[in-house]
């Protein structure tokens, strides 16, 4: 179309301002979000637009349904290493018709997108070019709103750090912070950490602030990286009947999954693993749900069989309790009174009793289960428990002899 002027060759006062002058300029619907698929601003459009047009204003942010889809079909990851304008094609599952889109960049660094509704007319080179003006008008406001939006962040991090050490002491101190900053704190949370394999910083840090702002599974209140663990504190919205509750914690165990599945996949790097606390009403307890958490990330890594599938402080069952009771056999110097004896056995004959009871009780007692999962005869097993019980004084058919046999075998596994 005959341009006598560059229309974006001048400075633009607001997003909105410079959607409508993209739409009247390319005469189509146009929205503009940030790096992390946010609303900033949009155009007109006409009373028949597309499906994720809609959810996109009303929800203020890309539906995660149409992120996901864009990120199968390899759009974002076009846009990401392109300059130019990229055409999509309609997906038509997720209500998203045919668009063109490029990338805000300053640099290598996405600043945010505009995307461009092919609602009347198909965009042609010359409208590409005028797109790419429009993406280079666009980059001081984009640059304005990072730095505000960074100090919005700073104070987050600075209210969610108080809360994690515990600085503050009361929920009145607490609520009077949250509502300076204008954050609304749900009735109850829980703590979650997921651990990364490297210090998160730059690059990493940008691509985990993406998931978290891109997902919808829960509600994100705060976040903070602490070196190479990102915490975070997640609205529980369980309700107050115990299937509500239970519900609740399932959606945040699918979503640690899910996050951890979903940035490997997208960006080749992602937590190794992630776990999250119980369930709190009171703000002065967010200290404690980060140990919990924390605890869990400990214990999978001490008994990674045992509690591969566990995400969750309250699924630890009685593994919550060994920290606590290693620390008092610790303090009061207690020793287990068969274990010593099984292990001088073991070393002076180059036998395995302790592996042989280890199993034996893993198997609740079935011989059968032991000995496959020892490669032995039934024959052998029989003769090693015998020895087992001699040796270490261990009455195989005391429930408390047994009971204790196996908290001091994971006591001592804890201790390794």
């Amino acid at each position: 179309m005959p341009i006598q002027k560059d229309p974006f060759d001048r400075r633009f006062d607001s997003f909105v301002t410079l959607a409508d002058m993209i739409c009247d300029v390319l005469q189509c619907p146009v929205t503009i979000e940030n790096a992390n698929h946010q609303l900033i601003a949009y155009s007109s459009h006409s009373p028949h637009t597309d499906p994720a047009r809609i959810a996109t204003i009303i929800g203020r942010r890309v539906p995660e349904q149409v992120i996901g889809a864009l990120w199968r079909n390899g759009v974002i990851q076009r846009l990401m290493e392109s300059e130019e304008p990229v055409r999509i094609a309609a997906v038509r599952d997720v209500g998203l018709g045919d668009r063109i889109a490029i990338a805000i960049r300053k640099a290598s660094e996405i600043l945010g997108y505009i995307w461009v509704m092919e609602e009347n007319r198909r965009l042609d080179q010359a409208d590409y070019s005028l797109l790419k003006k429009a993406s280079e008008a666009s980059k001081h406001l984009m640059l304005q709103l990072q730095i505000q939006k960074r100090k919005e962040e700073e104070g987050q991090q600075n209210l969610f750090w108080q809360l994690l050490t515990g600085h503050l002491k009361s929920a009145g101190a607490i609520r009077e912070r949250a509502e300076q900053l204008h954050i609304a704190l749900p009735a109850s949370y829980r703590v979650s950490v997921f651990e990364f394999a490297r210090e998160i910083t730059g690059e990493l840090l940008q691509r985990i602030q993406y998931m978290i702002t891109t997902t919808q599974r829960v509600k994100i209140l705060f976040h903070v990286p602490d070196g190479m663990q990102l915490v975070l504190l997640t609205a529980a919205g369980g309700g107050s009947k115990a299937h509500e509750r239970e519900n609740a914690a399932a959606g945040l165990g699918d979503f640690i999954g899910d996050f951890i599945a979903q940035m490997t996949e997208r960006f080749g790097t992602g937590p190794k693993d992630g776990a999250s606390s119980s369930e709190y009403g009171d703000y002065t307890m967010v200290e404690q749900g980060w140990q919990e958490a924390v605890a869990v990330l400990e214990l999978k890594k001490r008994f990674p069989e045992a509690l591969a599938h566990t995400r969750q402080y309250g699924e630890l069952g009685f593994y919550r309790f060994l920290p606590a009771m290693a620390e008092l056999d610790r303090t009061r110097r207690h020793e287990s009174r068969f274990l010593p004896r099984l292990k001088a056995y073991d070393g002076e004959h180059h036998s395995c009793l302790v592996e042989t009871l280890s199993a034996f009780l893993q198997h609740d007692g079935s011989l059968k289960e032991t000995a496959d999962a020892l490669h032995i005869h039934i024959n052998t097993l029989n003769y090693r428990l015998k020895r087992i019980s001699d040796i270490g004084g261990i009455d195989l058919k005391n429930t408390d002899h047994k009971v204790t046999a196996y908290l001091e075998l994971k006591l001592d596994r804890l201790a390794r």
